[in-house]
This record gives structure tokens, sequence and C-alpha cells, in this order.
């Protein structure tokens, strides 16, 4: 009977890994395909003729090594500011004891449940008044704003779990707030960065609503943007977005592999401490 379950278990398990791989492998050989190929002549199939110039055409006779350099500007410092504002956030609504503190803790939450979509006229008008639109900074404090709640929701889970008797200790040993913030707080919730680097991470690296109506110089649209470009009304070389779509990837990919460990133990170690 054991024997039975793990051989279910097994092929159930292949069936979902295939199910999880199928997409890569459709996209990767989607790239490297023609548009009779892609379109019927061979969907699923490995390309019969490896069109290896789809990549040199997105290279070469395209912006997309510019539209990633603005996605990566744009997204690392979103990432950067939203580390440090909700960190420091999360220990003024979580750890001081103030006015109103219940008041901006259900303020901050009530970001969760505002849709990005809701809020694109009223944030185009603010930006327009300011002088920011077609700027990087037009893409850069709307995803900081829709990323607040959820990193302070992070970091305080993290929180909850740091004993507060160290800042006690330290509080007679002269430390001041900003002193046990940096030199105590701050070292103990690494682990907090990085989960909330990822969700930071996706939620701007693909956003592609924001990036088309703030945006309109070629200087600074970002790579969801340059991909949509490349597809037209009339005739679209699929096999060159394939390629595209490919090569924006490859970030992702890397960011996963090198931190997709950190993030799971960063999540369990958050929803603990929680």
């Amino acid at each position: 009977m054991d024997k039975v379950k793990k051989t279910f278990l097994y092929v159930a398990l292949s069936i979902w890994a295939i199910i999880q791989v199928f997409p890569l492998y459709y996209l990767i050989t989607f790239s490297l395909k023609s548009n009779g190929e892609i379109l019927g002549e061979n969907i699923l199939g490995l390309p019969i003729k490896w069109l290896w110039s789809n990549y040199r055409k997105v290279l070469n006779e395209s912006n997309l090594l510019r539209y990633l350099g603005n996605s990566v500007f744009v997204t690392v410092i979103t990432i950067l500011c939203v580390i440090i504002i909700s960190l420091m956030a999360a220990y003024a609504l979580y750890r001081m004891k103030w006015r109103f503190q219940g008041f901006f803790i259900m303020f901050f939450m009530l970001g969760l449940t505002v849709p990005i979509h809701s809020s694109v006229l009223p944030v185009f008008v603010i930006l327009k008044k300011i002088r920011l639109l077609d700027t990087y900074w037009a893409l850069i404090l709307p995803y900081i704003a829709f990323s607040l709640s959820m990193a302070i929701l992070m970091c305080s889970g993290f929180l909850k779990g740091v004993p507060v008797e160290l800042e006690e200790a330290a509080c007679m040993d002269g430390c001041g707030v900003y002193k046990i913030f940096w030199r105590i707080i701050v070292p103990i919730m690494k682990p907090a960065f990085t989960t909330v680097a990822i969700f930071t991470y996706l939620s701007s690296w693909n956003e592609l609503m924001f990036s088309t109506i703030f945006i309109n110089s070629d200087k600074f649209r970002t790579l969801p943007v340059g991909i949509q470009m490349l597809s037209s009304s009339l005739i679209t070389d699929w096999g060159v977005v394939g390629a595209a779509l490919v090569l924006s990837l490859i970030p992702t990919m890397i960011l996963y592999i090198c931190l997709s460990q950190k993030v799971q133990e960063g999540m369990v170690m958050g929803a603990v401490k929680g």
C-alpha cells in the first residue's frame, strides 16, 4: 500500500512539475520560431529552424537595453525607499506609544484594499500639478506608495518577534531612539529586507499601466512598455517579441535563484513571529 501511495505521489509531482516548467519551455521555443511556426505549423514542438536572429533583432533594432536599464533603475530606487520607509514606519507604529497610533495603523493598512487601477486619474492629476509626469519619479513615487502597506505589514510581523527587553537594556545604557533603531532593530530585521525587496520587485518590475500613462518620452520608458511596442496592429514578428520576453525574464530568474531560499525563510520567520 505504501508503495502504491509513493508511486501515485511521484506521478502527481512529476505532472505538476511538467505543468510548472511548460510555460518556460514554450516561451523559449516561441522566441526561436518564425510566425509561420508560431501561428499553426509547429505550435508546441521544438523549432524546425532555430532563429537566433530574433535575439539579434531585439538587441540591435530596438531600445530594449535602454528600457531594461530604466526598469532596473526605477525598481532599485523603489526597493531601497520601500525598505527604509516601511521599517521606520513599522517601528513607529508598533513599538512607540503615541496619540492616534491605532488610527494610523488602520490608515496604512487600508492601503491594502485600494485597487491600483482606481487611482490612475487622481495620481495623474497630482503628478501633472507638481510637474513630475514623464520622469522617473512619475513611476517611483506611485510604486513606493502602493508597496508601503504590504511592506509595513511584513515588517511588523518580524518586529513583533523582537524582544522589547533588548531596547530597554540599550536605553539603560544611554542609547536614544535613533541609536536603538539603527544599531539594534535594523540588524535584527535583515531577514525582512529580502522578503520586502522581492514583493516590491514583483509589483514594480512588471507594472505596465502607470508606465504607459505617465511616461511619454522614449528616454524614460520601462521594459514592459518597450515589449508592448514591439507588437503592431498590422504586422508583428512574434518570435522577436518572444525573444524580448525571454531577455526580460533573465533578471527575475537570477533573483529567484539567488534569493528564493532566503525569501521562504523570511516568510516563515515573519509568520511565526507575527
